[in-house]
């Protein structure tokens, strides 16, 4: 008979993989996935760095959920605050403002979510992770043309080129903080967004 963890195993191993995974994301936003080694992370969840491999067959497996989890996260809370009821000029700016200030306050993080050199499996998540933001802006965009406050325009392609500025305007800040202040980067962006989509600026 094939031998089967009991309940208490599988909680421990489960709470292992999360320290892991938690650890690992630590460990990115402070060097980068460059210098993110198996060593490095095993030293940062005080586990030697053979058991990194009884949670994760490779390094790449494990930045890729490191990647995973910290977007999904990004992508949820873009989702929310622009699901919320209201007019979609005011949502899509709240959005924007949102997901730049998170990034700002987690600038390590958000750099390697945006641009670190990172292993060819976090790249191709990346891109997944693009679609899916442009997904959700070009859904508020579609809306507002509906409603009559955006111009007439293709939502996809309106959508696509935010996605693209956005992460384009917060690379430099993220990489070299101090450039600007967190205030005037927001309200220049912010501005740029509304005036791609087609909207009034404030």
């Amino acid at each position: 008979m094939a031998y089967r963890k009991t309940p208490a195993e599988v909680r421990r191993l489960e709470a292992a993989r999360e320290h892991l995974v938690a650890r690992a994301t630590a460990v990115v936003a402070e060097v980068g996935w460059a210098q993110a080694s198996v060593t490095a992370v095993a030293d940062a969840a005080g586990i030697a760095a053979g058991s990194v491999y009884q949670h994760f067959p490779s390094k790449a497996a494990l930045a890729v959920e490191v990647f995973r989890r910290a977007a999904g996260r990004e992508v949820e809370v873009l989702g929310e605050v622009l699901a919320v009821p209201g007019d979609p000029v005011e949502r899509l700016s709240r959005g924007i403002e949102v997901f730049a200030r998170r990034a700002l306050e987690n600038r390590g993080l958000a750099y390697a979510l945006l641009a670190a050199p990172a292993e060819p499996a976090v790249g191709a998540e990346r891109l997944d992770y693009r679609r899916r933001y442009r997904a959700l802006f070009a859904a508020v965009v579609r809306e507002g043309i509906a409603d009559g406050v955006l111009p007439e325009q293709n939502g996809e392609i309106t959508a696509a080129a935010l996605t693209g500025a956005i992460g384009e305007v917060l690379v430099d800040p993220l990489g070299a903080p101090g450039a600007t202040t967190t205030d005037a980067l927001l309200a220049e962006l912010t501005a740029m967004a509304l005036r791609c989509a087609g909207a009034p600026v404030p």
